[in-house]
């Protein structure tokens, strides 16, 4: 399964892997706003709101002028990225994540900014109604 991947869409999978082990839940290629779409968006026991962008080259990091506009839909920012990743492209008050297509490991945790309260009621019933709808497409894809 792994094969038919994209880069970027391998590193998204370790970490949805990861997330679950700190008792999160995500989604991936997630909106949080009209006009950006985050690579993981995970949910967490308590309710925060992690966002993880996914690079898979220097290119692909050096192409994304969006990013700062998520930090105001989440609680703590992260890359994620591979091992042969020239990490100090990366900026050091943001959160760091190796990782593969089967796991991955936070190396610095994203400092927390947390969301207003109804900032975060809206990102949390939006998260719940993309997964619901994703669920439901895969049981009826004719809907």
């Amino acid at each position: 399964m792994t094969l038919d991947l994209q880069p970027g869409q391998k590193l998204a999978r370790g970490v949805a892997r990861h997330l679950t082990a700190h008792g999160f839940v995500s989604v991936e290629e997630f909106v949080p706003a009209r006009g950006l779409r985050v690579d993981v968006m995970g949910l967490g026991p308590k309710g925060e709101l992690w966002v993880i962008e996914c690079k898979s080259s220097r290119a692909d990091y050096q192409s994304d002028a969006k990013w700062q506009g998520y930090l105001e839909w989440c609680d703590r920012f992260f890359w994620a990225v591979d091992t042969d990743f020239p990490t100090e492209l990366l900026p050091q008050e943001t959160g760091l994540i190796i990782a593969d297509a089967y796991d991955a490991e936070i190396i610095r945790m994203a400092p927390e900014d947390k969301l207003a309260p109804a900032r975060r009621k809206k990102m949390i019933q939006k998260f719940a109604t993309d997964a619901a709808r994703r669920l439901h497409m895969l049981r009826d894809p004719r809907l």
